[in-house]
């Protein structure tokens, strides 16, 4: 099992470690709604070490990624990010990344920590006939992410440039203190607003220690993080995206250009002409219950119409939420469900995501 480098620091913190995508990672420090509330009130901070980065540099980068992915490479400018989709040839999602331009025919991928080896080899794969170089940066860079209402005005202080300016899915490569090269991108994936902080690993704990020199910023575990994208409907690979499902069913059309030629797109048009079989839908719970991955979404029939893939108790609403598939058919928002909890079917409506503004 990998550790990141501020392994011992959350041990220091009290943080309760857990295997998680093959990595010993800090699932909490002082409880799932303490750390929940503390970023959508204030600020906290983030070690998302885990993830994974690859540089793709070379003359042909943006045709190599752009047969990759479903979004339009050709749309970011430098000093740009842009969401994407890795597709599979079934139309499917091999993982959905980030990709930074970084300059000219070159660009960093970040991608799910338990999907780095699968598309590390798919992309080398798909590479022979674009001749790219690809590095994969992952075991020597480390990832913080400082998120809240709060960590523009905290972490302004710390730099020599005016944040204001830094719009979302943008980036600047600059200095912390007098920490350098830490590329700071406004994006984040808890929908308070703040940033990525991206450093080489022998600088990660300095970083993480200023930060935390601040006595509004704490420490927040892997748990805050989901139940926090799980408010804004952001999909979790392994959980709501799969390679089973295209970036249409799970309510990704945004983020899949069709004017350009990427693989897997003839099964993408298809879906997009002719409707598909599951949507990916929101849910809110009308009645006391936690909903959990894979439990059955029935209909008034008792017939099992879909699955839920994410759910929790949110912190912010109080009360039950989710995502799942259900059939098309069936997933009109305001439409009423059950979700089947320990033998019981809980009243449920289907609502527009997300589920917090």
């Amino acid at each position: 099992m990998k550790k990141t480098v501020l392994y011992n620091k959350h041990i220091e913190l009290n943080g309760k470690m857990v295997p998680f995508a093959g990595y010993m990672m800090p699932v909490q420090f002082d409880g799932v709604n303490i750390e929940h509330n503390q970023v959508r009130s204030s600020v906290g901070i983030f070690d998302v070490s885990h993830m994974g980065e690859f540089l793709v540099e070379g003359p042909n980068s943006e045709e190599l990624l752009n047969y990759l992915c479903s979004n339009d490479i050709f749309l970011i400018s430098k000093n740009k990010a842009q969401y994407n989709c890795l597709i599979n040839d079934n139309g499917g999602i091999i993982d959905d990344l980030i990709v930074y331009k970084l300059e000219d025919q070159k660009y960093m991928l970040v991608v799910n920590a338990a999907n780095i080896e699968k598309d590390w080899n798919w992309i080398n794969k798909k590479n022979q006939n674009f001749k790219c170089k690809l590095t994969n940066i992952s075991d020597d860079t480390s990832l913080l992410a400082l998120q809240g209402p709060n960590a523009e005005k905290i972490l302004q202080k710390l730099v020599n440039f005016n944040l204001n300016e830094l719009k979302s899915f943008t980036f600047l490569i600059s200095s912390v203190s007098n920490i350098k090269n830490v590329l700071i991108s406004r994006t984040g994936y808890t929908g308070s607003g703040g940033f990525e902080l991206y450093i080489k690993n022998d600088q990660a704990l300095k970083l993480y220690n200023l930060l935390l020199n601040d006595i509004r910023i704490k420490p927040i575990g892997l748990a805050a993080r989901d139940t926090l994208r799980l408010e804004m409907g952001y999909c979790l690979y392994g959980n709501d995206i799969n390679e089973n499902i295209s970036p249409i069913q799970a309510g990704l059309k945004w983020a899949t250009k069709i004017n350009k030629e990427f693989i897997g797109k003839n099964h993408i048009l298809n879906q997009i002409e002719n409707g598909t079989d599951k949507n990916l839908i929101g849910f809110k719970l009308l009645e006391k219950g936690i909903p959990r991955k894979d439990y059955n979404i029935l209909d008034h029939n008792n017939n099992v119409i879909g699955i839920v893939s994410s759910g929790t108790m949110s912190p912010s609403l109080k009360t039950g939420i989710g995502m799942g598939y259900v059939e098309t058919s069936k997933s009109k928002i305001g439409s009423s469900i059950f979700i089947e909890i320990r033998n019981k079917k809980i009243k449920s409506e289907i609502v527009k995501l997300p589920f917090i503004y």
